[in-house]
This record gives structure tokens, sequence and C-alpha cells, in this order.
């Protein structure tokens, strides 16, 4: 599960949440069990945590490293990242389970962290038979909203709690316990969770309900590729027609185009020091995941009959830079394919 998240810092301001109200019998059970969690301080989880690819087996490092004494049980279908996990806990003891269903079975927080909604489903699915009141499921892979939706209420319905949790910031990010949470779940599960997920990132964002975590992380995504495609465009125009590729961005810059695919991430090579463009669009955040977010935010918009031109033609893009073989390059890598491109006979 070769999954990984950008290093760009997600600003993200004061999200108002709305809840709506619940039946009195259902607030009633959820109150019920939540109070015995409350009368402790959730130290000592069990936590299980499944997926263990370029994010989960940074992320999971740092639950099994705290000093909160929670046992960590893991879990990937590649046997080759417990060793990868191992090798980097100090010693700490960790886990490994048999199975999904086993790390369900003996779990009372579970984190997964999968690469595509059919892992989510196919992990879900396996664990349903042993889920159980009272415990608190983590969704941290990047899918799209109705699946999140769909899970959650299986989850639920066997009074178990499940939020979703998408980040942002990359490897760089997961290696360092720097990641932004982007959450979508009840109070009392952001509540629970928000200690946990604070050993693994610095700035944990309530949504709002589940699955709003997934449509910040995609909406603020689907701008990400639309943005980085025009200031692309934008800067071969300008450069090809004659103008210094700095001024250009300094323009850019100091004016009405000015975003973050310019002034912190400029896509022209030799525009700015330290971005994946001045580095033959090594690292980053590859065109590929780009595509898959992009095509995430077009999945949810087409399910919904909501138009969005501009995403379905920068998916169409973004197939077309991984075709050309730049899939894997950082996905400012749109001005090279632009840029290839020019004098071509079909323009």
């Amino acid at each position: 599960h070769h999954h990984h998240h950008h290093h760009h810092i997600f600003q993200i301001f004061h999200f108002q949440h709305m809840f709506r109200l619940r039946s009195a019998a259902r607030g009633f059970q959820r109150v019920s069990h939540t109070r015995s969690f409350h009368s402790t301080t959730f130290h000592n989880e069990k936590i299980g945590f499944i997926g263990l690819g370029n994010m989960g087996n940074n992320m999971v490092k740092h639950l099994i490293k705290s000093n909160e004494n929670h046992e960590v049980t893991i879990f990937d279908v590649n046997k080759d990242a417990y060793n990868l996990v191992k090798k980097d806990i100090d010693g700490r003891s960790v886990t490994v389970a048999d199975s999904v269903a086993d790390v369900a079975k003996n779990c009372n927080v579970v984190i997964t962290m999968l690469p595509a909604p059919q892992h989510v489903n196919a992990v879900y699915k396996d664990m349903l038979d042993n889920v159980k009141p009272g415990q608190l499921y983590i969704d941290a892979s990047t899918i799209d909203p109705q699946t999140t939706q769909d899970v959650a209420k299986q989850v639920e319905s066997k009074g178990a709690q499940l939020m979703d949790a998408p980040v942002s910031g990359g490897v760089g990010g997961a290696a360092a316990g720097t990641l932004t949470f982007m959450v979508g779940g009840e109070d009392d599960a952001f509540n629970r969770a928000n200690p946990l997920l604070k050993l693994m990132g610095k700035n944990i964002v309530h949504c709002g309900k589940t699955g709003m975590g997934q449509v910040a992380k995609i909406a603020n995504n689907l701008v990400l590729g639309i943005s980085m495609a025009a200031i692309s465009e934008a800067m071969v125009m300008g450069t090809r027609l004659g103008m210094d590729p700095a001024k250009l961005a300094n323009i850019f810059n100091t004016s009405s185009a000015r975003c973050w695919s310019s002034d912190t991430y400029n896509p022209c090579p030799g525009v700015m020091e330290n971005v994946p463009s001045s580095r033959n669009y090594e690292g980053g955040f590859a065109s590929q995941l780009m595509l898959k977010d992009v095509g995430l935010a077009v999945t949810a918009a087409e399910a919904a009959k909501i138009p969005l031109p501009l995403g379905k033609r920068t998916q169409q893009l973004y197939k077309d830079v991984s075709e050309a073989g730049l899939g894997s390059k950082d996905f400012s890598v749109v001005f090279r394919y632009h840029n290839d491109r020019v004098g071509d006979s079909e323009l």
C-alpha cells in the first residue's frame, strides 16, 4: 500500500460544526457507553493499526513509542512491513495480528490507513463480525465520503463508532509526527481520539459529522490540483512568450494570481529553491496520488449530481501526465508536461 500524502501545510480555520439532534433513545444509549469511557482517561488503550504502507508504518511508530503505555497491535497483508516497524521503535513491544478480524477482536481502538475505497470496504467487511459496543474505529485513509458513511453505518449497527481522519503532510509529516488530521465524527468520538491523533500529528481539526474529514480533504486537493494546473500553463505561456520566470512568478505572488501553488510550491524550475521543481520533480506528492484525489472528488460530485467541469478536466490532465510516464513525479510536473508539448502539431 504505497500511500503517501503531501507535505504542504493545510491551513484550516474554524469549521462550525453542527450536529443533528438524535432521537432520545439513541442519545441515551450513546451516553450510557460513553460514560464508562470518560471514567478512564484512555491511558492503556488497546490500539490496533491496519495498513503499514509509507504512511502507516511511520504513523504507528509514534503510538508504539509514546509514553502512554498503549498496547499496540499491527497488521498488514505485506509481512515485510512488520520488520520496517520493528527496527525503528527503540525496542518497544508490539503485537503482530494474524488477521484484521483478530485486530477487531482484541483492540478497543482500531486505526486503518489504506490506499483506496475498495481496501477500506474489504477490511471493514472482514472485521465486522468482531465489532462490538464501545469500540472506536478511525479511518485515516483518503477515500470518498460516501464509502466512509456506508462503512460507518455498518460499524454503528454493532454499537461502535467510526470516524474518518484523512491526513495531509506526506511521508515526511508522518515520520516527524506533524500531520494534519481532518476529522469527521461525533463529539465524544473526537474527544476520545484526539489524544491518540496528537501522538501522530500536530493539527487535529474537527470538520463535522462522519464523512466531513473526507469532504474537507478532497475539496482542498481538488482546488490544489486545479490551481497547480492553472499556474503551470500560465508559467509555460508567459516564459515561452519571452518573460523571465522569476519576474512572472513575482507578479503572480503580489497580484490576484497568488496562491499556494505559485508562492509556496512554484512548478517552474529555477523560480524557488527546496521545492520539487528545483530537483527534477522528485519527492513531494506524486502525480498519480493527485489523480486519485481529484478522482475521488469527481466520484463524489457525480454521485450527487454536482457539476465539476474543471475537476473533470483536471482529472483527465493528471491521467495524461501519468500516462506520459510522470505518475511518480511530484504533481507540479504538469509544468514540464505542458512545456514539453509546446510546438506540437496537435495543438
